[in-house]
């Protein structure tokens, strides 16, 4: 039996009403959704990590979401996994016309924009009349802030220049000052705070930086300095607990200067 029908039976067997896992059965695409998230997430760490086996093994377990939302939806009439394959097939084949067609030849940015047409030409088929319609509202709070700009800038809705985003971060930065300042509401605080947060997006944007990859290279900076710090600490027979802001800063600085000397190594 091929591998993706042992799948598919596998999947089947799980969901059996009578001889099934109580708990595969008890599921819906609801209460799935989240480890199809998750799945996702961890295919996207095993190649951060250059792990080509835990890479097999997290694709594996993201393919059996996909059996199982299709099993689900099989139980209740709407589709099944053969859809699920052909609808994605039918649709790589229509969004590239110059492989699959007779369009010719398209380098890279040519087919990118060809890519976008197609894509606002089934939205619009769809009965999506705005620019801005089929962004997942699901999809991780940065994510979908670059994809809504990258619509809206599609469209001439955009800055002409970095430098004029810089300028409204300060306004931002100015607002989230004068509602510190005023005691203003948490309501207020928070909206401000998610303004500064958009627009810092929006300057990835302008600048080809991805915001995702920048804030995940920060992060392992964060982590790294902090952990120089636990480190040095630990030698002393301290732990950050132990000791004040001022300590910790300074060994801080130790680890910028550590970094910057590997570097120069």
């Amino acid at each position: 039996m091929p591998p993706i029908d042992r799948l598919l039976d596998l999947m089947a067997k799980l969901r059996d009403p009578d001889k099934g896992c109580a708990w595969d059965r008890e599921q819906n695409f609801a209460t799935i959704a989240p480890y199809t998230i998750e799945e996702a997430y961890e295919v996207a760490d095993a190649i951060d990590q250059g792990d080509m086996a835990a890479l097999r093994d997290e694709l594996g377990d993201l393919l059996f979401q996909v059996v199982f939302h299709s099993r689900m939806a099989e139980e209740e009439g709407h589709f099944a996994f053969d859809d699920v394959a052909r609808a994605i097939t039918d649709k790589m084949i229509r969004r590239h016309p110059h492989v699959f067609g007779d369009a010719g030849h398209r380098d890279s940015a040519t087919q990118t924009q060809a890519w976008e047409v197609s894509k606002a030409a089934e939205r619009a088929a769809k009965g999506h009349d705005s620019v801005l319609d089929g962004v997942a509202r699901s999809l991780p709070p940065m994510t979908r802030a670059l994809k809504l700009q990258n619509r809206a800038a599609r469209v001439g809705f955009d800055w002409a220049e970095a430098k004029d985003v810089i300028a409204k971060i300060d306004e931002e930065v100015a607002e989230i000052k004068s509602e510190i300042d005023t005691d203003g509401s948490f309501d207020r605080l928070e909206d401000e705070i998610g303004d500064l947060l958009f627009v810092c997006v929006n300057l990835a944007r302008k600048l080809e930086v991805d915001p995702e990859t920048a804030l995940k290279r920060a992060n392992a900076k964060f982590t790294r300095r902090f952990n120089h710090i636990e480190r040095k600490l630990k030698e002393r027979g301290q732990s950050p607990a132990d000791v004040g802001l001022d300590e910790m800063e300074e060994l801080w600085v130790d680890a910028k200067h550590h970094e910057r000397r590997q570097g120069e190594a």
